[in-house]
């Protein structure tokens, strides 16, 4: 649209530097519109001070609120370039000044510098008519020196390319009368010279011309058309030439604006007037204006807005009703008085979205603009945050303002935070508008994986197939994606009890922990290890957590007889006397079970002959004794067979055959001195054995004692507390109880025969919840296996 050489030498430079508070130093550049794209505008590295060399690392950008992206910087030179087409008339149509405001961002530290280029004219746009012909209806009768107010030309441009003169084409009758300055714009009138004659000329034609001020100048052109005609000769007048009135943008419709008054000596209809609006330009006065045309007074018809037209330059006509009417012009000025009738506006420029949680204080989010169209105290005082939020607005100039952070930031507690900016101003009654921004948090790795136990217990039964899934961890983490994505290892206790790594193995993935091995209770009855959590951030995080396996008994051993009848497919013999009674002692079996609890509770029974009515065995003691007196009829030798059987499901057993010899001489009783050494002195290998496994017994019993004391001062949650071995422990009633509440190992004597027993009972590690089992009956179990001796009993040293 302009002229090129206009474009290549229009660009001015002005630098206005001043303080200011948080945004640095406000720079003015002018430039001319319609300059080519790349054409610079100035240097703001060297007008800010700034180090050519720190422009990219400091991120130099440009910020605006337009549409449109009319400048950059060359990062490189620091040199502001025009980046976009610039329109003066399309960016401001009707201004005298036309600014564009822009602001130059840099980081560390980071800045603000508000920069404003003002926008030159150039004479790009030629003058025009709205209309391209006028007729006038010009009575022959009139005198030189009537005027005729004649259309005024549109031109986009301002200032010295507006139009500044209009001239008239060559002719006889008529003249141009060009008035301007004050307050009036360029117009003209046509002035007539000579008087008309119809009958010479009934039809004048003329061209009129509008020219503006640019050079070269531009210029356009209307046809007039006059047309002779013969009536009136008294021309109507106002009684001012120029009228002024005020009326507020919010006046309703009906609004009284001004009366206007003209006269005309004449009488009749040639005195009889009509006042009406003159439209000119693009500008139709009837659009937000009424006029009586009886009276002359202007009311408001249509919508007022101070911040669109400010005021109004009205051509306004009075008109008699002769035959051949004369006209007569005058001008009103309308100014429209600003109310409070437009409430802020707020724009958002976003620089960090999400924010990431760890943002220290002071980091910028966003950049805020606030704008009002009104003026004065109308426009915007002061703009702030509703709510709580970790955010605040800083200040950076006039009504730009900076969001940045104001506290500590946790995505686990808060992943977004809706920001409500509210801008008011000091109107009356003051106007505000709202504008919510959301700021998404974005999450680091903070958090490590959580297990929901301290100490993870599990179980797995003895001789379990290899594979099998004893326990599934379940930790978490708060982080989000790859920082939640978690992976399960295995770490070994030191010093381990065994390998974990040929026990078991964990699913990294599911944390699935799987047997590799087949266990067996009695060579180990539990083991330790310790599973690590690992999540996928960076740097990765990590927790431990500690489990421990317990290995599960199964009745997998069968009872074994001890000494003297441990002798396999042999027969055993003793003697009773024939005048035994009834209960005499007979013999007593000993028999124990590797396994522990139910598994290794045994019972006694006599399985040949079946239904005996001459013996009897305890069947928890293994004590044979007699049921009553021998009698003639019974038989010299009584062959025995004794089942020995354990409680497990399902339950195992042992056999023991024992052949019973009656005799008549007590002194052939040799059941004693057969099995067991004579000398009180002695102690059996048995006794040493039984000896030796009560004191480690004992030692182990003292050891886990202090161990689980140690264990509980240390562990608040009673990971512990509900799991204890059993124990077999003796009612006053002489009942035995099975209990697995605690560990517990007793060691019994009993005196009522000549042999004295000593029995020590083991525990294993149990189910999870204790439980107590009595058993009572005519044949109760007694804690005591037997030692044939002839002499008393002796307490075995520990």
């Amino acid at each position: 649209m302009g002229i090129r050489g206009q474009r290549e030498h229009g660009i001015r430079f002005v630098l206005l530097l001043c303080l200011c508070d948080l945004a640095g130093a406000q720079i003015s550049y002018s430039i001319s519109e319609e300059v080519n794209k790349g054409t610079i505008v100035g240097n703001i590295a060297k007008d800010l001070n700034f180090n050519v060399h720190e422009l990219e690392s400091r991120e130099l950008r440009i910020v605006s609120g337009y549409s449109k992206k009319y400048f950059d910087v060359n990062l490189r030179t620091g040199n502001l370039f025009v980046d976009e087409r610039i329109d003066r008339e399309e960016l401001c149509p009707d201004m005298v000044k036309c600014s564009l405001k822009i602001q130059a961002f840099v980081s560390n530290p980071i800045q603000l510098h508000r920069i404003e280029v003002n926008v030159l004219d150039i004479n790009d746009n030629a003058p025009t008519f709205v209309e391209q012909y006028m007729t006038l209806n010009i009575s022959e009768s009139l005198s030189p020196g009537e005027r005729y107010l004649l259309p005024i030309a549109v031109d986009a441009d301002i200032g010295s390319n507006s139009i500044k003169s209009y001239k008239l084409s060559q002719n006889e009758h008529f003249s141009l009368d060009v008035q301007s300055g004050g307050e009036q714009s360029v117009s003209a009138e046509l002035v007539l010279r000579k008087a008309l004659d119809r009958e010479t000329q009934s039809v004048n034609k003329l061209t009129l011309t509008a020219v503006d001020g640019g050079k070269p100048p531009r210029s356009g052109t209307m046809q007039i058309i006059v047309c002779v005609m013969d009536a009136n000769d008294n021309t109507p007048t106002f009684s001012q030439s120029l009228y002024k009135a005020r009326v507020n943008e919010n006046a309703p419709y009906g609004t009284t604006v001004i009366q206007l008054n003209a006269s005309d000596l004449d009488e009749g209809p040639n005195g009889k007037l009509i006042y009406s609006f003159i439209k000119r330009g693009n500008i139709d006065p009837l659009d937000v204006f009424d006029i009586n045309a009886d009276t002359g007074e202007i009311t408001v018809k249509g919508i007022l807005d101070h911040e669109k037209m400010p005021a109004y330059e009205i051509r306004v006509q009075v008109k008699d009703q002769g035959s051949m009417p004369r006209t007569a012009h005058g001008k009103l000025l309308i100014e429209i008085i600003d109310v409070n009738d437009n409430a802020p506006e707020i724009s958002v420029t976003s620089l960090r979205n999400p924010v990431k949680e760890n943002a220290e204080a002071g980091t910028v989010v966003a950049l805020v603009t606030v704008s009002d169209k009104d003026g004065g105290a109308n426009g915007v005082k002061n703009c702030k945050l509703s709510g709580v939020a970790p955010f605040k607005l800083e200040s950076n100039y006039k009504n730009d303002y900076s969001l940045v952070v104001d506290g500590t930031l946790d995505r686990e507690l808060a992943s977004q935070y809706n920001i409500t900016i509210i801008a008011s101003d000091e109107g009356t009654p003051p106007l505000s508008s709202t504008s919510i921004i959301t700021v998404y948090i974005s999450d680091v790795n903070d958090n490590a994986p959580r297990f929901s136990h301290p100490v993870v217990n599990a179980y797995v039964k003895e001789n379990s197939e290899v594979g099998a899934v004893i326990y599934s961890m379940d930790a978490f983490d708060p982080d989000s994606d790859e920082n939640a994505k978690l992976t399960y290892s295995l770490l070994e206790n030191s010093p381990p009890i065994i390998p974990i790594s040929s026990a078991v193995n964990i699913n990294s993935e599911t944390g699935d922990i799987v047997t590799l091995q087949s266990f067996n209770y009695e060579e180990l009855k539990t083991f330790q290890f310790k599973v690590q959590a690992t999540d996928s951030g960076v740097p990765p995080l990590s927790s431990n957590v500690t489990v421990n396996v317990f290995i599960l008994d199964e009745n997998d051993n069968s009872p074994g007889i001890l000494a003297p009848y441990s002798e396999h497919g042999s027969v055993n013999s003793e003697n009773i006397p024939y005048s035994a009674e009834a209960g005499y002692f007979v013999a007593k079996i000993r028999a124990v079970d590797a396994d522990s609890g139910y598994n290794a509770l045994l019972s006694y029974h006599i399985s040949e002959p079946k239904g005996t009515t001459l013996f009897r065995i305890g069947t928890s003691t293994g004590e044979i004794r007699t049921k009553r007196r021998l009698s003639d009829n019974d038989l010299k030798t009584h062959p025995l067979v004794v089942l020995v059987s354990d409680n497990g499901e399902p339950s195992l057993s042992a056999t023991v055959s024992i052949d019973v010899v009656v005799v008549e001489n007590t002194g052939d009783i040799q059941t004693q001195s057969r099995h067991v050494p004579i000398k009180e002195e002695n102690v059996s290998d048995l006794n040493l054995y039984l000896l030796i496994a009560i004191v480690s017994v004992s030692v182990i019993f003292l050891l886990s004692l202090i161990s689980l004391i140690a264990v509980k001062c240390h562990r608040t949650d009673g990971s512990f507390n509900g799991y204890g071995a059993p124990m077999i422990t003796t009612h006053p009633d002489g009942s035995w109880s099975y209990s697995k509440a605690t560990q517990q190992y007793d060691v019994c004597f009993s005196s009522d025969t000549l042999k004295s027993d000593v029995v020590v009972f083991p525990a294993p590690f149990p189910p999870v919840d204790g439980e107590l089992i009595s058993i009572n009956g005519g044949d109760t179990f007694n804690r005591t296996q037997t030692l044939p001796n002839k002499e008393k009993v002796r307490t075995p040293r520990t």
